[in-house]
């Protein structure tokens, strides 16, 4: 019993060290680190200031990694949702990959704000502005821009149409030195010091050096992990009873409980 104690208590060590590792490594342009640096109001806030170029915008509320539920009933986590006095919406995104901040995911992601901003019966004129934006380490639209504004126009006319639904994409490869570039330049620093923005720099060096920052990162990756590694069950579980494979055996080999197997089969089955 010992021994086998001993031996978690290792894994417990080396996995903790993998994460300071990683932790060591991270940057703005990570989703999960610039949810929780993002998490806090001011440093959302002065984001949404640069990127959008409003000294009047005032956040009152940020949520990190909010889940929000799509039409089917599903849970779909976004790295921030934030929303300011004049309660306008904004739904903020880094994608490392291209297919991540497709026309589509911009499209859905916003209709998913719609849909859960407001409130079975509200008149249509109760939804709120919303702005979906995507910081992409790439540049997604192809035309060497440093960011991109879409909004919906009147074909015939050539004139806006004023749904209040916006698009922005933010291109990271442009770090010049506008604010915008210099706060692209923040997004790819691993160390405080070589940032730009120091009510940035502060959050990062929180959750990279003080200690509570560092115990709520590390306790963050290894919830991210649990959850990754229960996902991965999940999958193979589905696999295995598409096989056939009796409920038990599901659970003994994929470590979900037996209650858990049967509500996957009962659900694939429906």
């Amino acid at each position: 019993m010992s021994e086998r104690k001993s031996q978690q208590e290792l894994d417990f060590e080396r996995k903790h060290e993998e994460d300071l590792q990683r932790l060591r490594g991270l940057r703005l342009i990570d989703d999960d680190f610039m949810a929780a640096v993002f998490e806090e109001r001011a440093c959302a806030e002065f984001l949404l200031q640069i990127i959008l170029k409003r000294d009047d915008l005032t956040v009152k509320e940020v949520h990190g990694q909010y889940s929000i539920k799509n039409l089917q009933g599903r849970s779909v986590r976004l790295d921030i949702l934030a929303v300011d006095r004049e309660n306008r919406a904004y739904n903020i995104e880094v994608q490392r990959s291209d297919r991540g901040a497709s026309e589509k995911r911009a499209r859905y992601n916003s209709s998913l704000l719609d849909a859960n901003l407001t409130d079975a019966g509200d008149d249509y004129d109760a939804l709120n502005e919303t702005y979906v934006i995507f910081i992409t380490e790439n540049d997604v639209l192809k035309a060497g821009l440093p960011i991109y504004h879409v909004d919906r126009t009147i074909r015939e006319t050539g004139t806006f149409f004023n749904d209040q639904a916006h698009i922005v994409y933010v291109n990271s490869q442009i770090k010049d030195e506008t604010a915008l570039g210099k706060l692209m330049h923040d997004f790819f620093c691993t160390n405080s010091k070589d940032m730009n923005y120091s009510i940035l720099a502060q959050r990062v060096r929180y959750f990279k050096e003080d200690t509570k920052g560092v115990a709520a990162m590390c306790r963050a990756m290894e919830k991210m992990r649990d959850e990754t590694e229960h996902e991965t069950s999940i999958k193979h579980a589905l696999a295995m009873l598409a096989d056939g494979v009796p409920c038990e055996k599901v659970a003994k080999y994929t470590d979900l409980s037996i209650e858990e197997v049967r509500a996957l089969a009962e659900k694939k089955s429906a």
